[in-house]
Formats: C-alpha cells, sequence, structure tokens
C-alpha cells in the first residue's frame, strides 16, 4: 500500500550532440554536467509489489542512458521485505554495471509524508538536483524518467512536474464499463484539480479511456505524490511534506505550497506509469474515511476561501453526528489537533 524506496541516479554527462533516449529538450546543465535524481518509494509490507516496482525499474536502466543508485526507505516492515530486497540488490549489483542499493530502516511506520521525507532528507544531504517520488504499486515506463526531467528542464521556473497514470490492468474502479483492448489505457490521473468551493482535489481525466485527449503539458492544480518529480530548490524554498497529514492531501499542500512560492507546476503527458491501486484504502474503507476526513479539515480551514470554510464547519458538523465511524474520528481528532497517525488503528 504505502511503500517505499528511495533512488539516486545520475544522468550521463551528455557533451557534444547526445541527447537522453527520446528527449525532446536538451539544457545546458544536462549537456554540461551530471544531474542527481533521487527516486523516493516508500515499502511497509509491501514485498511482491515493492520487487516488481524494482524489476520495472531495472528494465527501465538497461534501456535508458542512466545510472542509477536506489535506496529504499523501509517504513517499519514486519514482513521479509527488507531480506527479499537486500537479495534483489546483490543479485543486480553483478548484472548491471553502477547499479547500487542502499536499504534505510525505520523502526516503525511513519506514513506517506514522513516516510517520504526521510527519503527526500537523505536525497539532499547527497547533493540532489531532482528528488522523484514514484509509489511502489507502480510499474513504469522505460522513459517516465526523462520525460519528467525534460519537462522540468524547459523553463527554469517550472518546480514539481508529474506524468500520466494509468490503472494497471485489471484494477480499474469500473472494470464492466471497458473494452478487452481498453485495459491499460484507462486514466488515473492527467492532472489535479482543486475545487476550492468544496475542498476537494481530484484527478483529471479519471476513469476515461485515454485516446489521446490529454497530450498537451499543461499547468495543474496539483501534482499526485504516486508520480511527483521536484527540482531541489523545491524543497530548499518550502521544506518537505507537512508530516501532520501522514498520508492523503500532503501532496495537494506541497503542490499548493510550491505555487505560493512561485514555482510552476507541469503535467507531463509522455511520462507513463501504471498504477496496482489499493482496494483496501479506496473510498469507503475505514482508512479512507478517517484520513480523507481528517485531512480534508486541515488542508481547508488552512488554505481555502473564507466561505468555504463556513462550508466545511458545518458539514463537519453534520458528519460529527451523521458520518461512519471513522469519518467521526477524523472529525474528532482534527478539533483535537491529534495529527500525524492520530487515532487510526
Amino acid at each position: 500500500m504505502l511503500g517505499g524506496v528511495v533512488r539516486y541516479i545520475f544522468i550521463k554527462s551528455l557533451r557534444g550532440h547526445k541527447k537522453i533516449k527520446n528527449s525532446g529538450i536538451m539544457s545546458k546543465s544536462m549537456q554540461n554536467e551530471q544531474s542527481k535524481v533521487f527516486l523516493i518509494i516508500l515499502n511497509w509490507n509491501g514485498r511482491k509489489m515493492t520487487l516488481d516496482c524494482l524489476e520495472s525499474l531495472v528494465s527501465s536502466i538497461k534501456y535508458q542512458v542512466l545510472s542509477m543508485e536506489i535506496v529504499v526507505v523501509d517504513n517499519g516492515s514486519t514482513d521479509d521485505s527488507v531480506l527479499k530486497i537486500e537479495n534483489f540488490n546483490i543479485e543486480n549489483s553483478l548484472k548491471i554495471k553502477n547499479f547500487k542499493l542502499k536499504i534505510i530502516k525505520k523502526p516503525k511506520n511513519l506514513g506517506f509524508a514522513e516516510g517520504n521525507n526521510v527519503g527526500i532528507k537523505y536525497a539532499l544531504e547527497n547533493g540532489a538536483d531532482y528528488i522523484c517520488l514514484l509509489n511502489n504499486d507502480t510499474r513504469v515506463d522505460p522513459d517516465f524518467l526523462t520525460e519528467l526531467i525534460n519537462t522540468a528542464e524547459s523553463d527554469e521556473k517550472i518546480g514539481i512536474v508529474g506524468g500520466k497514470i494509468y490503472f494497471e490492468k485489471g484494477y480499474e474502479f469500473h472494470k464492466e464499463r471497458y473494452k478487452k483492448e481498453d485495459l491499460g489505457k484507462v486514466i488515473w490521473y492527467a492532472g489535479g484539480v482543486i475545487d476550492w468551493k468544496n475542498i476537494y482535489a481530484s484527478h483529471r481525466g479519471l476513469d476515461e479511456v485515454d485516446e489521446g485527449q490529454f497530450e498537451a503539458v499543461i499547468d495543474t492544480d496539483y501534482v499526485n505524490g504516486c508520480l511527483l518529480l521536484a527540482k531541489r530548490e523545491v524543497f530548499e524554498k518550502i521544506g518537505v511534506f507537512n508530516a501532520g497529514y501522514y498520508m492523503y492531501f500532503e501532496d495537494v499542500d506541497l503542490s499548493l505550497r510550491a505555487k505560493k512560492a512561485g514555482f510552476k507546476l507541469k503535467y507531463c503527458p509522455k511520462s507513463h506509469i501504471w498504477h496496482l491501486i489499493a482496494g483496501s484504502s479506496g473510498i469507503g474503507s475505514g482508512l479512507n474515511d478517517y484520513f480523507t476526513t481528517r485531512n480534508r479539515l486541515l488542508f481547508g480551514m488552512k488554505y481555502a476561501p473564507f466561505r468555504s470554510k463556513g462550508a466545511l464547519l458545518k458539514e463537519s458538523f453534520r458528519m460529527l453526528k451523521n458520518g461512519r465511524p471513522w469519518q467521526r474520528a477524523g472529525v474528532r481528532d482534527f478539533y483535537l489537533g491529534r495529527f500525524g497517525k492520530g487515532s487510526w488503528k
């Protein structure tokens, strides 16, 4: 579910006329110096998903002109994730030149926000130029990272970039809607939209079959943390994730702070990954009810227009009376100031 790895990537110095595969843009920095990119993914009891994600990335490494160092941030797993990832490291270190993997073990589950912060801080301390977040429950297209970097390099004011995220085949919300040939082309995220009246963060293109309708690089309200590339300067200027969110809305909060600090946020349609959506944390689950309810209040009361704040408070009182059990717990914890993991079991 919340899974994690940090990857440290050197984009080779490409002097002269060489370009990264399929790159449309080549900045001076990429021509004349090595850009360090750390790719961060959390692992929490996600052995199979994390290993599958790593295998996907290894295929990408072989295909790209990239040298990648991977640092796994394990979020207090109780399965054999760490052992299996260590074995993966040994096997691939022998097969792939310059392949390196480091595991950072944490004693407990810090949540998505603080777990990623561990990786972000490590990356900053070790000279990162770019930091990329990637969920462990994903499969990547070989060009996903270079396309994000090319978009980021196209404008010095761009701070954060997200890609096009599809549902993995069989993980669509509404499988019965689609033809067999459409599976794998159903969009989960093609840019983020914030509804300031109702305080919701939604995905552009959700549940639509990709027919080329989202092929333009555009500004976006927020970049989803499932796949998020940020320049070093963003974190230096605004800080890391607000750990109080634990999970949900932390990426929306980060995006808004970046935008307020003067950075542009972009959606890059040529960067593709596939997401295995976790049913246990989906709409209607206790986990979703608790963190979405509490964090929507946290985000809304901090950033929303005055009238929207009033409506949100009224809604919270109704939810406290008539909501589902974990929605009521989320409202209570907001008013009691219980953030981070809060009352979640």
